[in-house]
């Protein structure tokens, strides 16, 4: 259930004149739209061309390739599993399909070289069964670039995805789709082919304000590309998974690995501050990072936010084939939130136990003349960064063994040690054979290539 109370009166009419806005001006039929934070649904409004006809929570829209992270979480639970690596060849665990030497990983990004689509007519305006085996899906020329080398939006790339994840389960996506995500999370309202209450699918004249009905096809094997059906109230559902895990169905820190960078970006991404990671869009805007995933199909648009810092998501889905610009519908109500409500830290609370071997690592150091400084957190956790200005930051987690490993930027993965003299004092810090020292240049601390024996000197000497 969405509690309306838990936002300001202010805020809750700011999200509504937002979606009233792109409604009227996108001219759609209808539009829905909700707001999660702190967990849970805390905000739900709808506008319709329907007079007293409003859709709540409940109805369903057609969710395009909102399917594609769903597709991408299955992929994952197989991979947490150790069932494949995202490193393997497709043509390892599914042979014969004529793209089998992309990777999984570079499927799930979208950076295997594929063709956007499949070959005509426009699978989304045709029956599946016009393409009933994974042939007719990618045609006889199913790479348009060098696999590896390029982000290249492909619908077919998913389709092999879902393929390998029937592949691998021995049954129907769609069945392994619902046993292992969508009844786990309580995600009820989201089927395959849709439920009552529904909303029908239409298209908008572009110089009339007329309607025309668009057709409603079964996908077939494209299905987990853009088949789903879902409602605001289960997306809000699967948002707050996406920010945290579930640990019946993919951990934290899974998730926080399909919402990292990686694909190569093309120079207008750059530009316009978008990435893809694995079944999930990333982008910057209004100074904040965004991640989720747009879907569209003939007659329905929708789209997923998630502001993660600022603990905010939201859903938007309408029933037009073009319109209203939910991406940016999503990125504006969770901007109203996170601005007119900001997220209320945590108490700070102090270490439960202070090891005196990592509180000496605490405390200014230098790489050479530029000064760091590396505090230990109440999480177990050490966070090593510049002392002044921008530069090279990482969070580092403990080994057990006295050594440490970076958890993101520059020294991700590189391998911190702190380093002592034959009486056991703590002589310097050796991070992927960056040494950082007490003192700039600190002799005897095994500075590489050595410190002048005369020392610090001034211009004259």
């Amino acid at each position: 259930m969405t509690s309306q109370e838990e936002l300001l009166p202010g805020t809750r009419r700011a999200l509504l004149h937002r979606i009233a806005v792109a409604q009227s001006e996108g001219r759609a039929p209808s539009l829905v739209a909700a707001v999660v934070r702190g967990g849970r649904a805390v905000w739900h409004g709808s506008r319709s061309s329907v007079e007293d006809h409003a859709p709540d929570e409940d109805v369903q829209y057609r969710i395009g390739s909102i399917t594609k992270t769903f597709t991408a979480v299955l992929v994952m639970r197989l991979r947490d599993e150790g069932v494949l690596d995202l490193r393997d060849p497709l043509e390892k665990h599914l042979p014969g399909t004529g793209a089998g030497e992309a990777t999984i990983a570079e499927l799930l990004a979208h950076t295997a070289g594929l063709a956007a689509e499949s070959p005509a007519p426009w699978w989304e305006r045709t029956p599946g069964s016009l393409r009933p085996e994974l042939g007719d899906v990618l045609g006889s020329r199913p790479f348009l670039h060098p696999v590896g080398r390029r982000h290249h939006y492909s619908n077919p790339g998913y389709t092999l995805l879902g393929a390998l994840v029937e592949e691998l389960r021995g049954a129907p996506w769609e069945e392994v789709l619902r046993s292992e995500v969508l009844e786990p999370l309580g995600l009820e309202r989201t089927s395959a082919q849709p439920r009552t209450p529904h909303a029908g699918g239409w298209a908008v004249h572009p110089w009339a304000d007329a309607l025309l009905p668009e057709p409603l096809e079964d996908l077939g094997r494209m299905a987990p590309a853009g088949q789903l059906w879902s409602t605001t109230g289960d997306l809000a559902r699967f948002a707050v998974f996406l920010a945290g895990g579930d640990d019946r169905v993919l951990s934290a820190e899974s998730l926080r690995e399909m919402r990292t960078p990686a694909a190569p970006a093309e120079s207008a991404d750059v530009a316009d501050g978008v990435s893809y990671g694995l079944g999930l869009q990333i982008q910057h805007r209004d100074g904040r990072l965004l991640v989720g995933h747009s879907g569209s199909l003939p007659g329905f648009l929708a789209n997923l936010t998630i502001g993660v810092e600022d603990d905010v998501a939201a859903v938007v889905l309408a029933n037009c084939t073009s319109g209203p610009l939910l991406g940016a519908v999503g990125a504006d109500l969770v901007r109203i939130v996170a601005e007119a409500e900001p997220r209320i830290p945590e108490p700070w609370r102090p270490l439960r136990q202070a090891d005196p071997d990592v509180m000496e690592l605490a405390g200014q150091w230098y790489w050479g003349t530029h000064p760091f400084g590396l505090r230990v957190l109440a999480d177990g956790l050490l966070a090593l960064g510049p002392l002044t200005g921008g530069g090279r930051r990482t969070r580092l987690r403990s080994n057990g063994d006295g050594s440490w490993t970076g958890l993101e930027g520059y020294w991700a993965g590189e391998l911190l040690r702190p380093v002592r003299r034959p009486d056991g004092s703590l002589s310097h810090l050796d991070l992927g054979s960056f040494v950082f020292t007490r003192q700039p240049y600190e002799d005897g601390a095994g500075v590489p290539g050595g410190v002048d024996a005369r020392g610090w000197r001034g211009i004259a000497e």
